[in-house]
């Protein structure tokens, strides 16, 4: 599993995390900057949210691997 951090202020408004993962970026109506709906995602969308983050032009979408305990809660 992943937490997803997104910083707005460094954001280029490009929509790539939007294309990428709908159910976890969204964009501001105002200007454009990246809005975070989920900031943990469900594990099936993990590679997606790496791959967002890899594409985002300015480094505005940080993924840290969340632990899991034995049960992989």
């Amino acid at each position: 599993m992943v937490e997803v951090r997104v910083d707005p202020e460094i954001c280029a408004a490009s929509g790539m995390c939007k294309l990428l993962v709908p159910a976890v970026f969204d964009q501001s109506e105002e200007d454009g900057t990246v809005l975070l709906t989920d900031a943990a995602p469900p594990a099936e969308l993990s590679a997606k949210v790496r791959t967002a983050a890899l594409r985002c032009p300015a480094g505005a979408i940080a993924v840290h691997e969340m632990e899991t305990d034995a049960h992989g809660t």
